[in-house]
């Protein structure tokens, strides 16, 4: 049954208790988180602490965002390296990275953070565009330079991406981004491993990037629990770390539960 809205604290509560049944069991070790589009694996800082400060191996991908298929294979790398099951986790684009890589036999659950999801033959840009977020009313918010890389102008960087990160802060990610090519967004996905491996999903309940209505069609698409973080905005995983950290925890000891 999905969590709706709840508070910061309530929500944390509700996740560790109802991760309580399956705490004798050993969860899965391994995290590998996944960014997004414009942005690098620094972000997961703060989540990554979390986990590894409660013993859980964290592995992050740094994807190069040159192409769609570039992108899962730095994915799939940094699966192959892992010892063990793996709770594969991904960020906005990052979803589609992880619904594509997570076909990956070492890939035991999948948790999206204010992410997509598309099915085989979908893609992201597609479905965007049926549910349209505020940047995709905000008429030239994206660039794109002469050779067809992507990145959001820095102006409105704070203001779309990352309006409850310190103003500072958010200002360095947006001189800092990565361009990402243009059509890693319009690549259709040839696999949907969220429709074999167990799922759980995080709504950043004020999302200005991908609509909040968006992720919720995703996750229960994917018959996927799913907690709505109220407030938060697309950087949920730098500004919500415990709540963030609370569903793939809570991921790692459910699947590892039934893992022999």
């Amino acid at each position: 049954m999905p969590y709706r809205a709840l508070r910061p604290a309530a929500l944390l509560t509700a996740l560790l208790t109802l991760a309580a049944p399956a705490a004798a069991a050993d969860p899965v070790h391994n995290i590998v988180l996944v960014h997004g589009a414009w942005v690098d694996a620094s972000g997961w800082k703060p989540v990554s602490d979390i986990l590894t400060k409660d013993g859980f191996h964290v592995s992050m991908v740094q994807e190069p965002q040159t192409s769609f298929p570039d992108d899962v294979a730095a994915t799939k790398r940094v699966l192959d390296m892992q010892d063990g099951p793996v709770i594969l986790v991904g960020h906005s684009y990052g979803g589609s990275i992880i619904t594509e890589a997570g076909v990956h036999p070492k890939v035991a659950g999948l948790v999206y953070v204010a992410a997509h999801s598309p099915d085989v033959g979908e893609d992201e840009s597609e479905l965007g565009h049926k549910m349209p977020s505020v940047l995709a009313k905000t008429p030239g918010a994206i660039e794109k330079t002469p050779d067809g890389y992507t990145y959001l102008k820095p102006d409105l960087f704070p203001k779309l991406f990352a309006p409850d990160l310190p103003k500072q802060q958010a200002t360095f990610e947006a001189r800092s981004q990565v361009l990402a090519k243009a059509d890693v967004f319009s690549t259709p996905l040839t696999a949907a491993a969220w429709k074999t491996k167990p799922v759980w999903g995080v709504v950043a309940g004020d999302d200005q990037i991908i609509s909040p209505d968006l992720e919720r069609f995703y996750y229960k698409r994917a018959d996927a629990p799913f907690v709505v973080i109220k407030g938060a905005s697309h950087s949920v995983y730098e500004t919500h770390p415990a709540e963030v950290a609370a569903v793939i925890e809570k991921a790692a000891r459910t699947v590892g539960a039934k893992t022999p």
